[in-house]
């Protein structure tokens, strides 16, 4: 008899033979099959997917829906060898259109987070500063967590305080101007990479074996670091858990920027275009979505409003 997990690597070969690409939902499928076969199930059933789904543990709705669509792939591929299986319904868990509300960390936060970073271990001693540069990089810049692990070491400028993005979101190449306490950082980051591998890397982020490190990777190390500060409640069996996201350090560049700029009276107006452009949007409707309404950016906002209004009536 073969197993579901045979069944799902046979499954992926014939998709890699065939130029497909199924690594995301690959690592969604994989301890369903895992489960599956511990439970002793010769095929699937949307019983079965219920079951795994009560026993995983703790995740978003919309988390649920991308599982449930990979497995459906899946099955849908099995059930043209073993007519038994059954394909779960498509509406067995509808996806939420809705947006995650985002947490914007403060200064002190961030400064955890990286100083937490660094004191990541590991064999070659390349962990601790992989990650804090990498997090530190993301949160003075608002790159993209893809962006930043797709970065080769000539992207890279510290000399020209510059990092280069190509090939990113939408196909859209851009520069993004660092200041030169964070140029000497990503330096430092560069000497110590080079010096532990001992050879030029050619990823500017990566492992002790000098490939480009997974998102997964990086997501798993940022969840733990919350664990550690206290954003997260801990876990057990290594689960990442749910709170603050790597990816809400984004949002909290986009909406630390536009309030800097109420509090120093630049014209935020002309100035979406520019952080649109520097966080690699077609426009400001884009970066509308990473502004989140803090209290602070509120009260700016009003007292602008205010001194508009008022100036108004005086002409």
């Amino acid at each position: 008899m073969t197993s579901l997990v045979d069944r799902l690597d046979q499954y992926v070969a014939e998709r890699r033979h065939y130029g497909g690409n199924w690594a995301s939902q690959l690592r969604q499928v994989r301890p369903f099959v895992t489960f599956a076969d511990s439970e002793g199930a010769q095929w699937v059933t949307t019983e079965l997917f219920l079951r795994w789904k009560e026993r995983f543990g703790c995740a978003g709705h919309n988390a649920w829906a991308c599982r449930l669509s990979a497995v459906r792939v899946f099955a849908t591929w099995l059930q043209g060898i073993d007519p038994r299986t059954e394909v779960p319904p498509r509406g067995l868990i509808p996806r939420r259109e809705s947006r995650p509300k985002p947490y914007i960390y403060s200064d002190g936060e961030i400064r955890q987070i990286v100083a937490e970073a660094a004191r990541l271990k590991c064999r070659t001693g390349l962990r601790g500063t992989t990650f804090s540069t990498m997090f530190g990089l993301i949160a003075v810049t608002g790159m993209r967590v893809g962006e930043a692990l797709a970065l080769h070491d000539a992207d890279v400028d510290p000399g020209g305080a510059v990092i280069r993005v190509r090939h990113a979101k939408n196909g859209r190449d851009r520069a993004i101007p660092v200041t030169n306490c964070t140029a000497e950082r990503l330096q430092m980051h560069r000497d110590i990479r080079d010096r532990i591998l001992g050879c030029v890397a050619q990823t500017f982020f990566c492992g002790a074996g000098g490939a480009r490190l997974g998102e997964d990777t990086v997501r798993y190390n940022f969840a733990r670091i919350g664990q550690r500060i206290g954003l997260r409640e801990p876990q057990v069996d290594y689960r990442k858990g749910r709170g603050p996201r790597l990816h809400d350090l984004r949002h909290t560049f986009a909406t630390r920027t536009l309030t800097d700029w109420f509090r120093h009276g630049e014209d935020v107006d002309a100035g979406m275009y520019r952080l649109s452009a520097f966080l690699g949007h077609a426009g400001p409707d884009c970066t509308w979505w990473y502004i989140e309404a803090v209290p602070e950016l509120l009260a700016l906002a009003r007292d602008r409003a205010n001194t508009s209004l008022d100036r108004g009536e005086r002409t």
